[in-house]
C-alpha cells in the first residue's frame, strides 16, 4: 500500500477559533471538512509545503517558525496510508480567503465534532479541543 505524506495546520485566530476548509466537488471526499493543507511535494519539508499550500488556498503568509508540531495523524484508507503531521499556526500576514472554491469555517474547538470530517481526522479533535 503506498503511503501519502500530507501536511496539516490548525490555524487559529486570535479569538480561539479553528480554520476548517471544505473539499470541493471533484476531489476525493468532497464536502467533508478539513484542517488546511496539502501533500508534501519531493525535496520538501512538512513545513515547506504547509507554508506554499497556505499561500495558494488561502492568500496567507506564514513562517517556519510560526509552525509548532502539534501532533500526527497515521491512517489507512482503501488504496493508500496516510501519515499527516499537524502543526497549529497562530501567527500570520493577511486576510484568510477561499482562493480555490472551498467554503472555510472558524470553529470554536468544541465544536469541531459538528463537521464531518475524513477518517483520519476525527482522532485529532479531542487533542485539538484540549490543546487549543
Amino acid at each position: 500500500m503506498k503511503t501519502i505524506l500530507v501536511a496539516a495546520v490548525v490555524l487559529v485566530d486570535r479569538d480561539g477559533r479553528v480554520l476548517l476548509a471544505q473539499r470541493p466537488e471533484g476531489k476525493s471526499m468532497a464536502g467533508l471538512w478539513e484542517f488546511p493543507g496539502g501533500k508534501v511535494e519531493t525535496d520538501e519539508t512538512p513545513e515547506a509545503a504547509l507554508i506554499r499550500e497556505l499561500h495558494e488556498e488561502l492568500g496567507i503568509e506564514t513562517w517556519d517558525s510560526c509552525l509548532a508540531p502539534l501532533t500526527f495523524a497515521s491512517h489507512s484508507y482503501d488504496d493508500f496510508h496516510l501519515l499527516m503531521p499537524v502543526f497549529i499556526c497562530r501567527k500570520w500576514e493577511g486576510i484568510v480567503q477561499s482562493r480555490e472554491g472551498q467554503a472555510l469555517d472558524w470553529v470554536r474547538p468544541n465544536r469541531l465534532r459538528d463537521y464531518e470530517m475524513p477518517a483520519a481526522d476525527i482522532p485529532l479533535i479531542p487533542f485539538i479541543r484540549d490543546w487549543v
